[in-house]
């Protein structure tokens, strides 16, 4: 994806606002308009339940898969004080939230997502984002790209629809569309040159409790040096990435490394399970797909179990953690076949064979 520099033309000219419609004459505007309606849920998908959204790439996945099971032990499991860092049973998360399969349920109830990125010169993280989303179990993928690079992601794979309604430069129009994420309540994961829009512009997520951010080390630096004023220290690590989420203002931060590191402002959790000594690029897309549908899988989960607000499990953490372990898992069982020569399309078809591992699908 290319860098969200520049500015994107005034497709959103806010003539008029009346119960979140919005007029304007601007084609650019209308075609982003298409892209916004794809990320509400369809009408009987219930408000509580609408889906998470991401930037950079930009995800946002709407699931009604309803779970009979209690969250009790997630929560015994995730229970933490203070910035110590507890250790997740990630595999009880991903067993707790991910819906069973129902015949009965039709196309999409399993989570629609739109990843939006992708330019002529970058077209695999969109690709690896939107394919990782399928694999893992969502109904549907979107993404939403510039001209030049729709026929190249649609030559990939015909599983994805591709949309080539991108400005060249659509920093604006993706700023624009996380205001109104937010708004809709529709959680956000932001990864990539997502990072750093909102590095340079906190406030498209500040305050807002439903963004996820997954910085790797070099996109970490800069948020903590933007929003601290300081340089990383690894010796009050966890400290300092509560406080980083707290001075944003409630966002949820996985910080990618040896091990991922989660927080809300509240809690500390950290997954890791060892995956691959192979780093290759793309593995960063593979995630932040993962954690888009987990994220509303857990979301769901969490909303159709009647518990009170305060003992509820944060959905936003619970979906970091599950697409932490499936990446991780599905990463070395692709090392284990492919040693050195692994790539990220090699993860991604153990995907389905991972989540299979831990949480068998009932026929």
């Amino acid at each position: 994806m290319s860098q969200p520099t520049g500015a994107c033309p005034h497709a959103w000219r806010h003539q008029q606002q009346h119960r979140g419609r919005m007029w304007a004459t601007s084609r650019a505007f209308r075609r982003q308009l298409v892209l916004l309606r794809s990320l509400l849920p369809s009408p009987p998908t219930p408000p509580p339940y609408s889906f998470p959204s991401v930037a950079g790439r930009f995800f946002a996945p709407s699931c009604s898969s309803p779970s009979s099971t209690p969250s009790g032990s997630i929560r015994a499991s995730h229970a933490m004080a203070g910035s110590a860092v507890y250790e997740a049973d990630a595999e009880a998360v991903v067993r707790r939230i991910t819906p069973p399969l129902d015949r009965s349920r039709h196309k999409g109830q399993a989570g629609k997502i739109a990843v939006i990125g992708g330019c002529r010169e970058y077209t695999g993280a969109p690709y690896f984002a939107a394919i990782s989303a399928l694999k893992v179990g969502a109904d549907l993928s979107h993404v939403f790209c510039t001209k030049d690079a729709a026929t190249v992601i649609k030559s990939y794979s015909p599983e994805l629809i591709v949309h080539p309604i991108l400005e060249e430069s659509y920093s604006d129009c993706v700023s624009n569309i996380m205001k109104h994420a937010r708004q809709a309540n529709i959680p956000t994961v932001v990864d990539g040159d997502g990072l750093f829009l909102i590095t340079n512009n906190l406030g498209l997520v500040e305050g807002n409790p439903f963004a996820i951010l997954t910085p790797n080390v070099y996109e970490y630096k800069r948020l903590v040096q933007k929003v601290l004023n300081c340089d990383v220290n690894e010796e009050t690590a966890a400290e300092q990435l509560t406080l980083l989420c707290q001075k944003i203002g409630g966002v949820t931060i996985m910080r990618k490394g040896k091990a991922d590191v989660i927080s809300d402002g509240k809690t500390v959790t950290q997954v890791s399970t060892f995956g691959s000594p192979r780093r290759c690029g793309g593995q960063g897309d593979i995630l932040s797909g993962s954690v888009a549908v987990f994220t509303s899988w857990a979301r769901h989960f969490i909303m159709s179990n009647e518990e009170p607000k305060e003992k509820r499990v944060n959905p936003m953490t619970l979906g970091c953690i599950a697409g932490s372990l499936l990446l991780r898992k599905a990463a070395s069982l692709a090392f284990e076949k492919s040693k050195r020569s692994t790539v990220t399309t090699d993860i991604i078809e153990f995907l389905g064979k991972s989540l299979e591992d831990i949480c068998p699908a009932e026929h």
